[in-house]
């Protein structure tokens, strides 16, 4: 009888077919097999409150699979999982028991090891039901009440190399299987030893006395004889992937809830692999013949996005990294990817329509990474409001890899569902030491060029603003509120510059073609000098070295490279004297340091000494590159703390002269120019009427097109070249004009902006809304109804 339960259930594709077979089943209908999972009847708001996405929820399965799979070889290799022998980390885990990892590179040995995990879809396509399998340890049916069907009992705790620790991330996903949170688990342990075991877990359906007495429902599972029912098998056939079932763990998920995933071998395939930015192991997403006849892409591997940006270069312009050490979070490692503004062949709206496809189907452009499954994110948000990138916000990506991270800092961070971060002290203060570090690393080099690549020039506003100001009082609320929401020229605009002599002026040097080996065959510290190097207390120093390495070295998931930087000795100048042993102190405890990867055959390191050091300390440092096997390049480093540096006495401030507002620069675009502004990532079309560029809150630049549909339609009234040029100034007058007072009462106002997409609404910018108002009917109506023709309908 279970065997057959068993099969019967798993044949069962929607929610609705469990319905079925449950009122036409004695065991499944008797109230009396049923039990609450945790032995808990007030876990509904424990299951209920933990992921808030599908996706993410439906990730923790996956983790779970993995640390399935690991315990599994750990158990295999005789050592015990909690021992001092076993792995510490993920990665460590890795290697030990999987030595020949390096090859899931090639695409045939990845899928053969994405063989051990499987996500496989069944049902219908509008109520797809997901099965996950995995060859991992398995339960005996005496431990499910232990293991699939507790709460809290912290299993994983005192296990270094597996993600899950609480026993409740598996629980999540429940409430998204369909109405009823219908979930099929069964298991057998992987030594082949006792029965295979079987649960059916549900949302208990309240009885007409329960509705009255009870505030709230909770979830069960079912027991027959008061015992997890099992039955004896040497494999199962279960529709897996090139293998019959003979022991580990699968569970089936009914009618789950995934709002814009179809498909599982694209759809849900891309989603997954930005939720694993980079996994320790790779999973196979299936789809079927039945759901997909046409699809002859069935199966794909998942193995992280990462390795997908670094595979994917006709998609990616640059990417870098910068590590972190930090007396506020311990260590931090953050990798920034730069996506190309046009592809080839293809329009801007069509490229950042494939990038938000490929790269942030779920709208996270920054992650926040535990061993390399994202805990947290944040939207495009965080690159204009607080980097204040607004060209890069729909081209860039970054993972924060916080495995490192100092628990302390950490717990305080994300969420115990592990799909979100707090928002408390610890997050704002992350934000802002992120916002500040990128801000002067690579990326603001990044945002310049492709500012300054836009070679269209900008005419002068002055005649303009000359007439807009003519009648305008500095008294009047609409002065204050340009005052307030713009930017106003600096007088120091209006000095003549500095003549250079030719004598004076300094002789370009001339660069060296950079050559790019695998690994380095040297590392030296630039303009290395005989005496220690100042470094300003409550200020940083960043030396440079030179090395022959390839730019993504550090980055690279084939044979990564790796600069550990360590104190040797620190000198004291207090009264005791003597001198102190580098090995007390972490070097982020006395220094906070960054580390950035290759740039064109130089790598940067920061030094920021923390309230300990005090001026006249010395501290000697080793810089350590990893080269080619187990060679090593050492660089010793004497840095001496000195007193900050004084700053300059400001001159005072001149009184701001209000004549001049220092409105947005007016660029007119003409068709020819088109091609030159897609590429760099505007689009402009016929459709395009204007387009606003902004860093940050700053309005910049206004492009307004002069050969839009708009315009041209309305240009085929006129009769007479004076009509046409009276025309054009009135068009240009009044999109520029309008944009610049919509952009300035939503800024006042501190309007949030959202669009409503298909999987998650999405921010948007004040110069993306803005754009898409007149890419609208505004400017039609604009040119169609002054304000003579709107007064005169009235008088109509």
């Amino acid at each position: 009888m279970p065997k057959t339960l068993f099969e019967s259930l798993y044949l069962c594709k929607t929610e609705t077919d469990v319905d079925a077979l449950i009122s036409g089943n004695a065991y499944l209908k008797d109230a009396l097999n049923w039990f609450p999972i945790g032995e808990n009847e007030s876990n509904f708001s424990i299951i209920e409150n933990q992921q808030s996405n599908p996706i993410a929820a439906l990730v923790e399965k996956v983790t779970n699979s993995i640390d399935a799979t690991l315990m599994k070889k750990c158990l295999e290799l005789g050592l015990d999982p909690k021992s001092k022998d076993a792995p510490k980390s993920m990665d460590e885990a890795i290697e030990l028991f999987f030595p020949d990892n390096k090859n899931w590179d090639l695409n045939t040995f990845r899928r053969k090891q994405a063989e051990d995990i499987q996500i496989i879809a069944d049902g219908p396509t509008k109520q797809s039901s997901v099965i996950i399998y995995d060859n991992g340890e398995g339960q005996h049916p005496k431990d499910f009440e232990k293991t699939f069907l507790s709460l809290m009992r912290g299993n994983k705790n005192e296990i270094h190399f597996v993600q899950g620790k609480y026993n409740m991330g598996g629980s999540g996903a429940i409430v998204f299987c369909g109405n009823k949170g219908y979930q099929l688990i069964g298991s057998k342990r992987f030594d082949n030893s006792g029965n295979f075991g079987f649960t059916l877990v549900r949302e208990h359906p309240l009885s007409k006395d329960e509705l009255e007495t009870k505030k709230n429902t909770w979830y069960e599972y079912l027991k027959i004889d008061r015992e997890i029912p099992s039955f004896d098998i040497s494999e199962l056939d279960l529709n897996l992937l090139n293998r019959k079932f003979k022991t580990g763990s699968i569970i089936k998920m009914y009618s789950y809830q995934m709002k814009g995933i179809s498909g599982f071998a694209q759809d849900l395939n891309q989603s997954l692999n930005e939720f694993l930015f980079k996994p320790v192991l790779p999973i196979f997403t299936i789809d079927t013949k039945e759901r997909y006849p046409n699809n002859k892409v069935l199966e794909t591997s998942v193995y992280g996005l990462q390795r997908r940006l670094e595979e994917e270069k006709d998609y990616v312009e640059d990417w870098f990294s910068e590590e972190y050490e930090d007396t506020l979070f311990g260590k931090m490692k953050v990798t920034c990817y730069v996506l190309k503004a046009k592809q080839e062949g293809k329009t801007v709206k069509e490229t950042k329509a494939d990038i938000q496809r490929r790269y942030f189907k779920n709208n996270m452009s920054s992650l926040f990474s535990m061993n390399g499954q994202v805990h947290g994110h944040y939207t495009s948000e965080f690159i204009t409001r607080s980097l204040k990138y607004n060209l890069l916000k729909d081209y860039l990506l970054i993972n924060v890899d916080c495995t490192k991270m100092k628990y302390e800092f950490r717990k305080d961070l994300f969420m115990a569902s592990r799909d979100r971060l707090k928002n408390g002290t610890k997050a704002e203060e992350l934000r802002d030491y992120l916002r500040k570090k990128l801000t002067k690393s690579k990326l603001d080099d990044i945002n310049k060029r492709r500012k300054d690549s836009i070679g269209l020039e900008s005419e002068d506003t002055s005649e303009l603003i000359k007439s807009f100001a003519k009648n305008l009082s500095k008294d009047s609320e609409l002065f204050k509120l340009l005052q307030n929401t713009l930017k106003l020229e600096e007088k120091s605009k209006e000095k003549p510059e500095k003549k250079e002599h030719a004598g004076n002026r300094p002789q370009e040097k001339q660069q060296k073609p950079f050559k790019p080996e695998r690994f380095p065959s040297f590392f030296k510290l630039q303009h290395k000098a005989n005496s220690p190097i100042p470094v300003p207390t409550g200020g940083e120093k960043t030396l440079r070295f030179e090395t022959d390495v390839e730019d993504h070295y550090f980055d690279r998931t084939d044979e990564p490279g790796d600069l550990q930087v360590s104190i040797l000795r620190v000198k004291r100048t207090d009264s005791k004297g003597g001198n102190k042993q580098g090995n007390e102190k972490e070097p982020g405890e006395l220094l906070n340091i960054i580390k950035s990867s290759p740039d064109k055959g130089t790598i940067k390191i920061t030094f920021n000494p923390d309230i300990e050091l005090r001026q006249g300390d010395e501290i000697e440092i080793e810089a350590s590159l990893k080269g080619a096997g187990n060679d090593f390049f050492q660089e010793i480093v004497f840095l001496k703390i000195v007193d900050p540096e004084e700053k300059k006495q400001l001159a005072p401030k001149e009184e701001e002269d209000f004549t001049n507002i220092g409105l947005p620069e007016l660029v007119r675009v003409s068709q020819e120019q088109w091609d030159d502004l897609e590429s760099h990532g505007i689009s402009m079309n016929y459709d395009t009427v204007m387009n606003p560029i902004a860093s940050g809150d700053i309005l910049e630049k206004i492009y307004v097109n002069l050969d839009s549909n708009v315009y041209l339609n309305y240009r085929k009234k006129l009769k007479n070249e004076d009509q046409i040029i009276v025309a054009q100034k009135r068009y240009i007058a009044s999109v520029y004009f309008h944009s610049l007072f919509l952009y300035m009462i939503t800024k006042k106002k501190n309007y949030r902006l959202s669009l409503v997409a298909e999987n998650n609404d999405e921010e948007i910018t004040i110069d993306d809304y803005i754009r898409d108002v007149f890419d609208s009917y505004y400017s039609d109506f604009l040119l169609n109804f002054g304000m003579e023709q709107l007064i005169g309908t009235l008088d109509d």
